[in-house]
């Protein structure tokens, strides 16, 4: 014989310290948005306009039948040894890199000693080099990061003998940091504080120990 069964709910603000937490474990489990990095590849690809830096594109198709261009950036993360982040693309000199960089992350240091280093290479080879960045391997970290460097010489002057080294260690320098603004906004998406604006703006409710109701 059907039973009609009452049960309280609460909002998470209502729940007990030791609720609240059951509550967070189970928002977390569910994970981030999809494309929750799109922010931080937005701003990976404005860096690289000004560092002089084309990214390479793949074709993605749409759910509507149509297709867009997919910056080729990719990444793995973020407990696992091998974890990092790479990017394909085309390097050229930059006008003006790093005091553009400077007026679009004025605090970021590393940023700046990146396009620092580029131009000083450039001005080495009279600004003539420009350089592939090709993805090699299963893994995705800097070091699968293969990186051709060339000189735009009218006198076929090769490049400086330390224009492959400064190069290939800025752009790896470069998909480093890109790592570490996937780890910080993934940390800040995962955080307490996130989690529970998550929660709160969902009107989720909860039983009395926690556990989602509905």
């Amino acid at each position: 014989m059907p039973e009609t069964i009452y049960t309280t709910v609460y909002q998470f603000t209502e729940l007990s310290d030791v609720a609240k937490e059951r509550a967070r474990s189970w928002y977390r489990e569910l994970g981030p948005h999809d494309d929750w990095w799109d922010a931080v590849y937005e701003d990976f690809e404005r860096v690289c306009e000004i560092l002089g830096i084309t990214l390479k594109t793949t074709p993605v198709r749409l759910m509507g039948g149509g297709t867009r261009a997919k910056p080729c950036i990719w990444f793995s993360g973020f407990w696992s040894q091998g974890d990092g982040a790479c990017f394909e693309g085309y390097l050229r000199h930059a006008k003006g890199a790093s005091a553009r960089i400077r007026g679009h992350a004025p605090t970021d240091e590393t940023l700046h000693n990146i396009a620092d280093r580029l131009q000083a290479i450039q001005r080495r080879n009279f600004y003539q080099l420009a350089a592939e960045a090709s993805h090699r391997g299963r893994y995705y970290h800097e070091y699968s990061m293969s990186v051709d460097v060339t000189r735009d010489s009218p006198t076929w002057q090769p490049p400086t003998e330390d224009a492959e080294d400064i190069v290939t260690e800025a752009l790896r320098d470069l998909a480093r940091w890109l790592y570490r603004q996937l780890e910080a906004e993934y940390d800040h998406l995962t955080s307490d504080e996130a989690i529970e604006e998550g929660i709160i703006a969902g009107a989720y409710t909860f039983t009395e120990g926690g556990r989602r109701f509905g």
